[in-house]
């Protein structure tokens, strides 16, 4: 997002009104997609019906910004429960007495008139739920988190493809393997984007040792290697959580990979197609990730390192907002927003370059790191408990960097997902990192 701390107030309330509009036209894209049965159906039961998601969203936007920033009366305040995240599992939601497809689009539009309206009498200052109006913020950020959350349904739903999206560009650089990131501190985490959410701040100075990072994500045919290796059932490579794991859900290979005689295969949103090699990896949980980089003589990053690799700049001491520098992303710096349907191959957009010389640190795919989902120094809730603080923990490990199906306004050099090691379905790959040895300090 631009610096909302340059906008003047009218400005300021145009820009929430692009994001607000931009952002439900991608929610509409999404589910106009497929017909009412397609959005009503549990299509796996790590998910919601499409149809929760859509008046989820309006739900939140409701209780947010049409009772608690605009004080107005409620719209539907018999819906509250079923629509709260925390009362009931996405395996249940479909039993639940939802809102159908048409009462859904009507309510959700309904809401976001009323926030239209208010959104021209609100003050951008004087309380902090609305300063650089971070509610509005927020809410355009919760709707994107649940455009990525359908996508990845759409990918988990059988039948032909219903969407549709130009492929990324091709990679024509010759790239050394890894970068190399020197000891010292860097700035961490933020207190000045305006948008940004409690898990991401305070900023604060960290020191990180040395490190080697993987230039590029880990592609498919690196991938593949491993597979080939028999690392999948060689338990050198995994923890004793993942073994569990790996034996348990009796992984062979990423998620939606297929054999056909001597070649992989996969399914993408309704498209068998052959893996390519070229791509960064996706679909592997954490725990598969943590198996290759050990095979491969490496680790996955801490998120700190990750953080430092993105966002430090030596030749001016700071920390940037992106790898590029301070401005917002453009298709020519990551892919991002959906606008391709797969990874784009590694070492794609040179525009994108980090100052350390690593590359689609934004965007492409979630990026797992060793780290647990922990709260910084000085951390404080706001607005609510639940958007971080209950999730803080080694049950969660952090993500970083977005992915093709993350939207630019939830993606920065600071945000920070988590997830649960085991997941699968998100869009989700890695790159490594290793130690220098003596002779390399």
């Amino acid at each position: 997002m631009k610096d909302l701390r340059e906008l003047g107030t009218e400005d300021l309330r145009e820009h929430v009104a692009v994001e607000l509009a931009r952002t439900r036209q991608r929610s509409a894209q999404l589910t106009d997609a497929v017909d009412d049965e397609e959005l009503v159906k549990q299509h796996s039961p790590l998910m919601s019906p499409l149809v929760w998601d859509l008046a989820h969203v309006g739900s939140q936007e409701e209780l947010w910004l049409v009772r608690d920033v605009g004080g107005r009366e409620a719209v539907r305040p018999d819906i509250d429960d079923l629509y709260d995240a925390f009362q009931h599992r996405r395996a249940d939601r479909p039993e639940l007495p939802l809102l159908g497809p048409r009462e859904a689009r009507d309510y959700i539009a309904t809401v976001r008139d009323k926030v239209f309206d208010l959104l021209d009498e609100t003050p951008m200052e004087g309380r902090r739920l609305v300063e650089r109006a971070f509610a509005f913020g927020m809410i355009v950020q919760h709707e994107q988190q649940h455009d990525e959350t359908m996508l990845a349904t759409h990918q988990l739903r059988d039948g032909p493809p219903a969407l549709t999206a130009e492929p990324p560009p091709r990679s024509s650089d010759a790239l050394p393997a890894e970068v190399f990131v020197p000891a010292g501190p860097f700035t961490m985490g933020t207190s000045t984007e305006a948008w940004a959410l409690d898990n991401e701040r305070p900023a604060h100075e960290v020191h990180v040792d040395a490190f080697h990072l993987d230039t590029a994500p880990v592609t498919n045919a690196e991938f593949a290697r491993f597979i080939d290796a028999g690392g999948y059932h060689d338990p050198r490579w995994w923890s004793e959580a993942g073994q569990r794991y790996r034996h348990k859900a009796s992984l062979e290979a990423p998620r939606f990979w297929f054999r056909d005689g001597e070649r992989w295969m996969r399914r993408r949103f309704g498209h068998v197609e052959e893996v390519p090699g070229e791509e960064a990896v996706v679909h592997v949980s954490f725990y598969e990730a943590e198996a290759y980089a050990a095979w491969a003589g490496k680790r996955l990053p801490t998120e700190s390192e990750w953080e430092k690799a993105a966002r430090y700049d030596p030749a001016t001491g700071r920390s940037r907002r992106y790898p590029w520098g301070d401005e917002d992303p453009t298709p020519v710096h990551a892919n991002l927003g959906q606008q391709h349907l797969q990874p784009a191959p590694a070492g794609a957009y040179p525009l994108g370059e980090a100052p350390c010389g690593a590359r689609q640190l934004i965007g492409d795919v979630w990026e797992w790191t060793s780290s647990d989902f922990l709260p910084y120094p000085g951390f404080a809730a706001f607005p609510y408990r639940e958007y971080s603080e209950v999730f803080f923990g080694s049950d969660h490990k952090v993500l970083r960097g977005g992915s093709f199906g993350t939207d630019r306004s939830a993606c920065r050099g600071t945000f920070r997902n988590w997830d649960f090691p085991i997941r699968r379905q998100i869009f989700a790959g890695f790159r490594c990192a290793r130690t220098p040895s003596p002779d390399e300090r």
